[in-house]
């Protein structure tokens, strides 16, 4: 079927509007039409080419929409239920078997590769091949194909347009704290950027009972949002030391729990170095390709932890929902992040998100 789609055609070059042709759903695939679909830091990757993505390519990975096919093998969903869209796992290997879907070992194939998991490609402009199954969905289009192991199944009782950023962005920061650092009530922690993923795991943060929540940056305006979101107290560490600051506001203590959200080494070293000892340090933000950081071992053997971070350690069909219910309750108020956008002014997205004008671009198809 033909479909409007945004494309990347060369490294870093702008996303261009194209109709391609998409495969029709096959046995185990569900066809979507997308209502809206996040803009996310790892399209932005992607489109820079700092991950090796196959070119021309259709990137896209925070889907929200309604079924309007499904394979004979499909028993998950229907045609006219409404789905979020979620990164792509084997189902089969020891990481998924163990509720670890984030960890499958398939991980970097099944959702950088292009193509699907036999190796074909899902679409193509004539003679072209147009590199999809981004996350195993690539949702910069009309519609787009999917598998039960990422369609998460919602209640059609909240606006479907706003669930999009749940699929990768917000669950990432949310489940950073719900799931892997798991913060009793009560404890400290520290946010490191205040980002979407920043203010998902604040919000996430006075879900689980944090009595101090610390937000770091160095744009006052995201400061002063993080304040609104429930942070207690917020550092500028441009203009004071991040590390001195915390242990000040902690009696000299620190934070038990740090989640650094930039992929900057220097800010990762803050968020480990301001650990007590047997504190843990969240790993979110994703740095370039063979970067490294500098640790002090002492620091590490004195029972400190740092945990990489990928999907908020989740399992999708579980937590998507839980945020959802969260939401209606009044406790994860996630829509007050987004900025909506038409896929034709998905350039303009890109730029507002790097400009920092927009923590969370949503483009809406429908």
């Amino acid at each position: 079927m033909k479909i409007k789609a945004a494309v990347v055609r060369e490294k870093g070059a702008p996303f261009v509007i194209e109709e391609v042709e998409l495969d029709e759903p096959r046995e185990d695939e569900i066809l979507v039409r997308i209502v809206s679909t996040g803009l996310c830091h790892t399209d932005l990757v992607a489109q820079q080419q700092f991950m090796p993505i196959p070119l021309p390519g259709v990137f896209g990975h925070e889907g929200a929409g309604i079924v309007e096919k499904v394979g004979a093998r499909v028993t998950k969903v229907k045609p006219g239920d409404h789905v979020a869209t979620s990164y792509m796992s084997c189902g089969t290997c020891p990481a998924c078997k163990e509720a670890h879907p984030a960890w499958c070992v398939d991980f970097r194939q099944l959702n950088f590769g292009g193509r699907r998991a036999d190796g074909t490609a899902t679409m193509k402009k004539g003679g072209e091949t147009i590199y999809g199954s981004f996350f195993g969905q690539s949702t910069f289009a009309s519609h787009a194909l999917v598998t039960e192991r990422n369609a998460v199944k919602i209640a059609d009782d909240v606006p479907i347009e706003i669930l999009a950023p749940l699929g990768c962005g917000i669950q990432t920061g949310a489940g950073g704290v719900i799931n892997s650092l798991k913060p009793e009530p009560g404890s400290t922690i520290a946010i490191f950027g205040i980002g979407s993923v920043g203010l998902s795991a604040i919000m996430a943060a006075v879900v689980c009972g944090c009595t101090q929540i610390i937000g770091v940056d160095v744009m006052e305006e995201r400061l002063e949002l993080a304040k609104s979101f429930g942070a207690t107290h917020v550092i500028n560490s441009k203009t004071e030391d991040a590390v001195e600051a915390i242990r000040k506001l902690t009696g000299g203590y620190g934070a038990k729990y740090t989640l650094e959200c930039t992929g900057i080494p220097a800010v990762l070293r803050q968020a480990v170095d301001v650990l007590p000892m047997g504190g843990t340090c969240g790993l979110i933000g994703v740095a370039p390709m063979g970067a490294e950081v500098s640790l002090v071992m002492q620091t590490l053997l004195d029972g400190r932890t740092v945990k990489g971070v990928v999907e908020g350690d989740c399992v999708s069909d579980i937590f998507i929902p839980q945020l959802i219910d969260l939401y209606k309750a009044g406790r994860f108020p996630f829509d007050r992040l987004l900025t909506f956008y038409t896929l034709d002014q998905i350039n303009q997205a890109v730029e507002d998100t790097h400009k920092g004008k927009s923590l969370k671009a949503v483009l809406k198809l429908a």
